[in-house]
């Protein structure tokens, strides 16, 4: 037997909590995973409140991403003892996620850890982490460079926007850090934010076009603060949109886009290719100093976490919480 947050929808209504659960109960898959460490994401918490429709079939365990060791496979890319990293793929909404001590997945959804990270750093990192190199990466490839101007970074103390923070600063970025919690200044400031912008500047309606302030940009807001970013960037500006604490909604005009040349970049991280996922693992690995990573985290146990998602929607939970499954 084994621990795991367990939701379901029945009779009674939909509710979350921490069960004892069979090895015969984990879904089909070819690899089976002793998990050390998850996290709670933005996604966790919709799960386990069951404020939107993320899961998708009953019973569920959430965790959208995990670490751990194989204890079995039949894969031939993985073996019993091999560190493994899971991201995304569904795995908390139509798969068996990684709040729970144990979980068996598909082969190809894994990745073998970089040697450098330890299981915990990596729920450090978690999927926040991984989201947020996708969009430096994305970034990158559109011909952002440190010299073409400041970086903005919306939901700056949240999981994505912390660790996306952190990379922008280690690559020589100026970031501007947008919060609706000015009481973190300190916090982003000691990350490498230069700038800290009121989130309420920028979450009303607002012009199709404003004064040019940014070279480039990663939102995990949405909603008036995703088109009001648009509306201010530069001349061929680029913005990264990975998330929607804001709201889903984009009210925007075409302006930035035919007038200023600006591009605007979706980033998929639960279906990104596979080729993609391992180098931005890598990259997180080569870029990131674990010691300063360290500072942005939490841990948490188990049994911690159904109390915590209704305030992780509130968005009163700095930085990356990490879940750590044995206790």
């Amino acid at each position: 037997m084994f621990k795991g947050v367990l939701i379901d929808k029945n009779a009674a209504g939909y509710q979350a909590t921490l069960a004892e659960l069979g090895e015969e109960q984990l879904p089909a898959g070819e690899v089976t995973v002793a998990i050390d460490y998850s996290t709670m994401n933005y996604k966790d918490g919709l799960a386990i409140t069951g404020q939107s429709p993320v899961v998708r079939s009953f019973p569920m365990v959430p965790g959208v991403d995990l670490s751990g060791s194989v204890t079995h496979s039949v894969h031939p890319e993985f073996h019993p003892g091999d560190r493994v990293v899971l991201n995304g793929w569904g795995v908390g909404e139509m798969h068996w996620g990684g709040l729970a001590q144990k979980g068996r997945f598909k082969g190809d959804w894994l990745l073998h850890l970089p040697e450098t990270l330890t299981t915990r750093e990596a729920m450090i990192i978690g999927t926040a982490g991984y989201t947020a190199m996708l969009a430096v990466i994305a970034l990158e490839q559109h011909g952002l460079t440190p010299d073409r101007g400041e970086v903005v970074v919306t939901g700056a103390a949240g999981g994505v926007g912390s660790v996306a923070i952190l990379l922008l600063a280690k690559l020589g970025y100026t970031i501007a850090a947008v919060t609706g919690r000015p009481e973190e200044r300190d916090y982003l400031t000691a990350l490498g934010a230069k700038v800290i912008i009121d989130r309420k500047e920028l979450a009303a309606p607002g012009k199709p076009l404003g004064r040019e302030r940014w070279a480039g940009a990663i939102d995990a807001v949405g909603g008036h603060v995703l088109a009001n970013v648009c509306a201010a960037m530069r001349h061929r500006g680029v913005v990264a949109a990975c998330g929607l604490a804001g709201g889903m909604a984009f009210p925007a005009t075409v302006a930035p886009f035919i007038l200023r040349g600006v591009t605007l970049v979706g980033i998929d991280s639960v279906l990104c290719p596979r080729a993609e996922r391992a180098e931005a693992w890598r990259r997180l690995a080569a870029d990131l100093n674990t010691a300063t990573l360290a500072g942005i985290a939490r841990e948490i146990g188990l049994a911690e976490t159904i109390a915590l998602a209704p305030r992780l929607l509130a968005g009163q939970v700095r930085g990356r919480t990490v879940v750590d499954v044995n206790r």
